[in-house]
């Protein structure tokens, strides 16, 4: 199974983008791998708009990121593991320089398969990105003073990436228990899941947190979490009664509430929230 034919995990404001944030698609030799190419089209000056602090939502998805400072001279990189909470992101201080975004988004159960290190201890945390993707990050810094623009950075990347992708790490309790958790669209219970692919629930922890750096339990409620969000997101007829039968929760409360643990507001008011950033941004 291609398992990003099936699922694509949301952000909290997938519907806003202007030129200083934008996702872009991969290329199809890896769309099984990374989620989107992300970041400013072009350096750009900061403003005041640009300062706004934002929500950032588990995703299922982990984040290399290279911030360009051209004005102070400036290259920091940072690994974002995956998330089983929300947060928001800090406000940037300071005098406005002109800086780029560039970053490079994986599905949480594919970045094990270009890193050094195993993903046992990134839940939740930021790292170097040196930490756990060294040749990447060395192949990659070298060229983004020089070459600038989003369209010209990603093939470059892209190349680099290929080079350093590992498909025989791919671990088949993993991927195995992926088909099933999606396939379900993250209802399925973790003792019947060990029932599905025939391998103890011990086990089948230990390969996820080495290499997902999660339990399947937790793994399993963020894809139910995103089904939902995409779902209230983009379906107009999105009813809450009908989402706690299509996703097994037990009842409207259950799900309303699991929702807001992940999401850190209610239901309504992320949907009312992305849509105005959309507004807010496409202007």
């Amino acid at each position: 199974m291609e398992f990003y034919q099936v699922y694509q995990p949301l952000t909290s404001s997938p519907l806003s983008w202007d030129d200083t944030h934008r996702e872009y698609e991969p290329c199809d030799a890896l769309k099984p791998y990374i989620r989107c190419f992300w970041g400013s089209q072009r350096p750009y000056t900061e403003t005041a708009k640009d300062h706004i602090a934002g929500i950032v939502t588990p995703d299922t998805c982990m984040d290399i990121i290279f911030e360009t400072n051209f004005t102070e001279n400036r290259l920091d990189n940072s690994f974002c593991g995956i998330d089983d909470a929300s947060f928001f992101s800090a406000e940037k201080t300071g005098a406005f320089c002109t800086v780029s975004t560039f970053a490079i988004r994986f599905y949480a159960w594919s970045a094990v398969l270009f890193s050094e290190e195993s993903m046992r201890h990134v839940k939740n945390s930021f790292f170097d990105a040196a930490a756990y993707f060294s040749r990447i990050t060395k192949e990659i810094e070298p060229f983004l003073f020089d070459i600038t623009r989003m369209e010209e950075r990603i093939p470059i990347v892209e190349r680099i990436l290929l080079r350093h992708l590992h498909p025989e790490r791919q671990n088949r309790i993993v991927t195995d228990c992926l088909a099933e958790m999606l396939r379900h669209e993250g209802r399925l219970p973790v003792d019947r899941l060990s029932r599905e692919v025939h391998v103890s629930l011990r086990q089948i922890e230990r390969v996820f947190q080495e290499n997902i750096g999660v339990t399947p339990k937790t793994l399993s409620s963020l894809v139910r979490y995103q089904n939902v969000w995409k779902d209230a997101l983009y379906n107009k007829n999105f009813c809450v009664q009908d989402a706690v039968a299509r996703f097994g929760y037990t009842d409207q409360a259950h799900l309303l509430k699991e929702f807001k643990k992940f999401h850190s507001v209610t239901l309504r008011d992320a949907v009312k929230q992305a849509q105005d950033m959309s507004h807010f941004y496409n202007i």
